[in-house]
C-alpha cells in the first residue's frame, strides 16, 4: 500500500495538468506502471480503429469525458485512460479486444465501477471497456433454477426479474442497487447472506468469456459440475486478469418460507465477537450475521435513526426456515446470547421491525461517508481470532492515531474495518494506508487472508507477498500466461509490479497493424 511515483505522473503534458488540478502532482502512493509512450502516440489510430467496430457514440475519447472513468469506488486514486468503450454485445467486446491485442493496447474491464480496492482503475495508456450497455436477461429456466444474463446487469435486478415467480439470487452485496454481475464474478462478490449462500463462485454455473485476441469461450453452463477442467473456478476471482465475462448463467433459488433477525447489543467489541464464535460452534447456521461497533451505531442513528441501542458492538442475526423452524433456532441462539449478559435482546415481531433492524446496517457505509473520509478493507480470518482481531485493531487505532469503524459480515470472518481520516489533510492518507495495511496482516498473521470479496486491486497488490510464497505468485502468474500472454489485461493490478515486471516488458504485445484507410 506504500510506493513512489506512478507512470500517470509524467505520461504526458495532459496528463501533468490534470496531477495539477487534483493536487497529486508530487506524490501518489500507489504505483503504476511506466506509461507506453508508443501507445500514447497513436492515439487517434486507436480510436478510429475502435470506432470501425462499434458505433460512434459507444468510443470516448474527449479528455472531460473520460475522466468519469479515471477511478472506480477507490476515489482516493485516479488516472484518466487513453479512451473507454461501451459495447453493447459480445460480439463487439470480440471485436474491441481484437484491435486493442493488435495495438498493443492495455485493457481495463469495468462493470459498475463500484470496486472499493481499485479493480477498474485505468492507467494513462489504457482503454476501459465497460460492460453497462449489456444488461439483458437472456434466459429464465425455473425448473432447473438458472437465470442467464449479460453482465452489465446489476445484482439485485437479477432477482427483480424472477422474484416474481417466486426465486432469488442469493448473493447480496451491500452495493447490490448498483454494482453489476461483471464485477461480482470478477472480486467472488459474497454479502450478508453468504453465510448460508455462499459467495459468487458458489452460486455461479457458466460464463461466456472473452479473451484478449478475441477469442469466445464458453466455460461451464446450465447445470452442476460441468466436464472436463474445473476452469469456471479459476475465472471467477480473477479480477479481469484473464478476460471479460459477457454473459453469466446464475444459480436461482426458491424464497424461503419467512425470515427473522434479532438485534443482540453488548458492552464489549470482544464480547459480540466471542458472540459469534459461540454461535457458529454450535452448528446453528444462521442465513446471516452481522456486526457493528459505536462509531458506525452512532453514525447510523444520526443517519437513518434505526432506533439502536447506544452500546459498544451490536450483532443481526437472521435466520429463516418455517415459523417452527424460525422459532426454534432463535431460542439457540438467545440461549447463547444471554450467557454473555447483552445490554440488549431484540426479536423481531413483524416485518416492519425486521426491516428497522436492517436499516441501521443497510446504511452504514454511507452513514459513515457523512462524518469523514473512509478507507474500507475486507480482510477475512477465522470466526474464533474475531475477539483477539477486534482488541488489535482497537490498539492499533490509537497508535496510528485514526478512528476506525467496524461492520462486517462476522458470520464468515469477513471483516469491514472503516479507516477514517482528512483527505485534505497532508500525511492522512498515507497513515490511513499503513494503518490499513497493519489489519491486513494481522489477518493473514492470525490464518486469514487479504480478501474476503472485495479483491486485491491495486489497494492490496504490494501485500501479495505477505499472504503467499514466490513460487504461490509464479503458480499464479502462469495461468494468466495462459489467458493472456501480451499481459494486456488489467496488467498494473494484483501482482507487485517487481513481480511482474519481467512478463510485462517480454509480453510487449504483438507487432501493431495499420488497417487500410488509417
Amino acid at each position: 500500500m506504500q510506493g513512489g511515483a506512478t507512470g500517470c505522473d509524467a505520461a504526458a503534458v495532459a496528463m501533468g495538468a490534470w496531477l495539477s488540478m487534483v493536487g497529486h502532482e508530487e506524490e501518489w502512493p500507489m504505483q503504476l506502471p511506466p506509461v507506453d509512450s508508443r501507445v500514447m502516440a497513436k492515439k487517434a489510430r486507436i480510436v478510429a480503429r475502435l470506432r470501425e467496430v462499434l458505433p460512434a457514440d459507444a468510443v470516448i475519447d474527449d479528455p472531460a469525458e473520460t475522466r468519469a472513468y479515471e477511478c472506480d469506488a477507490l476515489s482516493a486514486y485516479r488516472c484518466p485512460p487513453l479512451c473507454a468503450v461501451l459495447p453493447a454485445s459480445t460480439a463487439e467486446v470480440a471485436g474491441v479486444l481484437r484491435v486493442c491485442h493488435e495495438e498493443g493496447v492495455p485493457v481495463v474491464p469495468r462493470g459498475a465501477g463500484t470496486s472499493l480496492a481499485g479493480g477498474a482503475m485505468p492507467t494513462a495508456d489504457s482503454v476501459i471497456l465497460g460492460v453497462a450497455k449489456m444488461s439483458r436477461v437472456l434466459e429464465i429456466d425455473y425448473d432447473n433454477r438458472f437465470v442467464r444474463v449479460e453482465t452489465g446487469r446489476t445484482n439485485l435486478s437479477v432477482t427483480g426479474a424472477v422474484e416474481a415467480e417466486g426465486f432469488f439470487y442469493a448473493p447480496d452485496p451491500s452495493s447490490q442497487l448498483a454494482c453489476a454481475i461483471a464485477g461480482n464474478i470478477a472480486m467472488n462478490s459474497g454479502g450478508a447472506h453468504c453465510l448460508k449462500y455462499g459467495v459468487t463462485t458458489n452460486n455461479l454455473l457458466g460464463v461466456t468469456l472473452v479473451m484478449m485476441d478475441g477469442t469466445v469461450a464458453e466455460i461451464g453452463g446450465a447445470h452442476m459440475d460441468a466436464g472436463g477442467l474445473d476452469l469456471l473456478s479459476v475465472i471467477c476471482g480473477s479480477e479481469g486478469q484473464l478476460g471479460v465475462v459477457t454473459e453469466a448463467t446464475l444459480r436461482i433459488l426458491p424464497k424461503p418460507e419467512g425470515a427473522r433477525p434479532v438485534l443482540i447489543g453488548y458492552d464489549s467489541a470482544e464480547v459480540a465477537g466471542q458472540c459469534v464464535a459461540d454461535i457458529i460452534r454450535s452448528g446453528i447456521l444462521p442465513v446471516a450475521i452481522e456486526y457493528m461497533d459505536r462509531p458506525c451505531i452512532e453514525a447510523t442513528e444520526a443517519f437513518a435513526h434505526a432506533g439502536y441501542p447506544m452500546c459498544e458492538a451490536l450483532l443481526i442475526v437472521e435466520v429463516e426456515g418455517s415459523p417452527a423452524e424460525i422459532d426454534a433456532q432463535l431460542a439457540r441462539i438467545k440461549t447463547i446470547a444471554q450467557a454473555l449478559n447483552p445490554v440488549e435482546l431484540r426479536e423481531a415481531k413483524n416485518g416492519d421491525e425486521a426491516a428497522r433492524i436492517w436499516l441501521g446496517r443497510k446504511s452504514a457505509f454511507g452513514a459513515m461517508g457523512q462524518i469523514a473520509d473512509y478507507m474500507c478493507l475486507d480482510g477475512t480470518i477465522p470466526v474464533s481470532q474475531l475477539p483477539f482481531v477486534l482488541r488489535r485493531i482497537g490498539e492499533m487505532s490509537a497508535e496510528y492515531g485514526l478512528k476506525v469503524g467496524n461492520v462486517f459480515h462476522a458470520g464468515d470472518g469477513n471483516m469491514h474495518p472503516l479507516i477514517l481520516y482528512d483527505a485534505n489533510k497532508t500525511g492522512d492518507l498515507e497513515r490511513c494506508e499503513a494503518f490499513g495495511a497493519a489489519i491486513l496482516k494481522l489477518c493473514v498473521e492470525v490464518g486469514g487472508c487479504l480478501t474476503g470479496e472485495h479483491g486485491v486491486g491495486i489497494e492490496k497488490r504490494d501485500l501479495m507477498g505477505v499472504q503467499f510464497a514466490a513460487a504461490d505468485l509464479e503458480a499464479q502468474m502462469a495461468i494468466k500466461d495462459v489467458f493472456d500472454p501480451a499481459w494486456l489485461l488489467n496488467p498494473a493490478k494484483v501482482f507487485p509490479l517487481e513481480v511482474s515486471a519481467t512478463r510485462r516488458a517480454a509480453a510487449g504485445g504483438p507487432a501493431p497493424r495499420t488497417p487500410r484507410g488509417i
